[in-house]
């Protein structure tokens, strides 16, 4: 079963592969990989949650944060390459966590991102990953996520 299949039976469907709110590109090609900027879990619109986890965004709500980063990447991949069929996996996922002080929980947050590409793209979905706290993010947004993706030859 393709990625693509997965994702229908997890039912989700992308968005439309947000813009960028500054001066870069989404997506850049190097060969058989893919990097894909910086995503916040934009939805609807906008960020429903703002403000540093443990305190003002819960770890758990965080990690569902940190689902809807990679929603939008995958939306962003799907955008480069047509289909997540031409996935052939998932590189390496840097996760930031807006970290209030003594949260040191990220790689819990991180774990929201993590398991939808392994749900979405099974073990091709395992990557390499940081998950590092930071003070503040774009927008207030608790999580942002960059991605690395190698395209099938």
């Amino acid at each position: 079963m393709g990625a693509e299949q997965r994702l229908a039976d997890l039912g989700i469907t992308l968005p439309e592969p947000p813009s960028p709110v500054a001066s870069y590109v989404p997506t850049a090609r190097a060969g058989d990989l893919v990097f894909v900027s910086g995503q916040v879990p934009f939805r609807a619109g906008g960020l429903p949650r703002t403000g540093a986890v443990g305190s003002a965004v819960t770890p758990e709500d965080a990690a569902e944060e940190a689902r809807f980063c990679a929603i939008n990447i995958l939306a962003q991949l799907r955008a480069v390459t047509g289909s997540l069929d031409d996935i052939e996996r998932i590189v390496k996922l840097t996760v930031f966590v807006a970290s209030a002080p003594g949260f040191g929980a990220q790689p819990a947050v991180a774990n929201g991102a993590s398991d939808l590409m392994v749900e979405v793209f099974g073990d091709n979905g395992r990557h390499a990953r940081a998950a590092v706290g930071v003070a503040e993010l774009p927008l207030g947004a608790p999580v942002e996520i960059e991605a690395i993706a190698q395209l099938r030859a």
